[in-house]
């Protein structure tokens, strides 16, 4: 039980890595707050938490709207009275060019990959400063640090999410909190297999590729939710400003 008597948010906890991110930090002893649009589903989670023993509530919420955030971080706040853990997972992906993607959708990338994370960051640390510490894990993307190809405005979303943690790491490092990336390759989710739907690609053929990495597989949610844990945890005390690639080789 690592984590036995901290609280923790997790974004965009509904499905794929966010819902195996919330089950292992629950399982390792942590509150949740499982933060999703969907409503439904988030309740769905958190309710497969509390079946299994643990302590977790249901958020719906639009990371990318301010006036949310700061109802997501009150409730929090209510439920638990502090916030120990907070991972940034919400995420979005359109897979165009620059020429395709429209305003709209580059601002609405950005919207859910980017501004959601400096908003929750700006209403939690404050928290987590004045209790003497925390851990902030953001979901980063091996695109986030090489260029994939029709994804402008996710490569360039994931980017800025590797650059901007680093920032955070230095300015709230001496506060005690530590924050890093969490950066997968492709993951066997929803939103891998809509990406083939984007392309206009046959499913089965768009999993291959995405299994052709010196692995030869595609990792799995759980995969990622246990580098999520880890970095939660003081097994990983020393770690701030950090990019950790868990892909299988994708970019090696």
């Amino acid at each position: 039980m690592r984590l036995e008597g901290k609280k923790a948010i997790v974004t965009g906890g509904a499905g794929g890595i966010g819902r195996a991110s919330s089950l292992a930090l629950a399982a390792e002893g942590a509150a949740v707050a499982v933060v999703d649009l969907n409503a439904d589903a988030a309740e769905a989670v958190a309710a497969e938490i509390r079946t299994a023993g643990g302590s977790a509530f249901a958020v719906a919420a639009d990371v990318s709207a301010e006036a949310d955030i700061e109802r997501v971080v009150a409730t929090a706040m209510s439920e638990f009275g502090s916030i120990d853990i907070v991972f940034n997972n919400a995420g979005i992906i359109r897979r165009t060019t620059a020429v395709e993607t429209t305003v709209e959708e580059w601002d609405r990338v950005f919207g859910v990959n980017v501004r959601a994370i400096f908003l929750m960051c700006k209403h939690v640390v404050p928290l987590m400063a004045a209790a003497g510490g925390g851990s902030i894990i953001n979901t980063g993307s091996g695109w986030g640090l090489k260029g994939g190809g029709q994804a402008i405005s996710y490569c360039a979303s994931k980017g800025a999410v590797v650059n901007m943690t680093r920032a955070l790491a230095i300015d709230h490092g001496p506060q005690g909190i530590r924050v890093n990336t969490v950066n997968p390759g492709d993951v066997d989710t929803g939103m891998l297999r809509d990406e083939a739907r984007q392309l206009g690609q046959a499913e089965s053929g768009f999993l291959s590729e995405a299994a052709d990495r010196p692995l030869q597989r595609m990792g799995q949610p759980h995969e990622i939710a246990s580098v999520v844990v880890w970095l939660a945890s003081e097994e990983s005390s020393y770690i701030t400003g950090a990019a950790i690639v868990a892909d299988g080789g994708g970019i090696a």
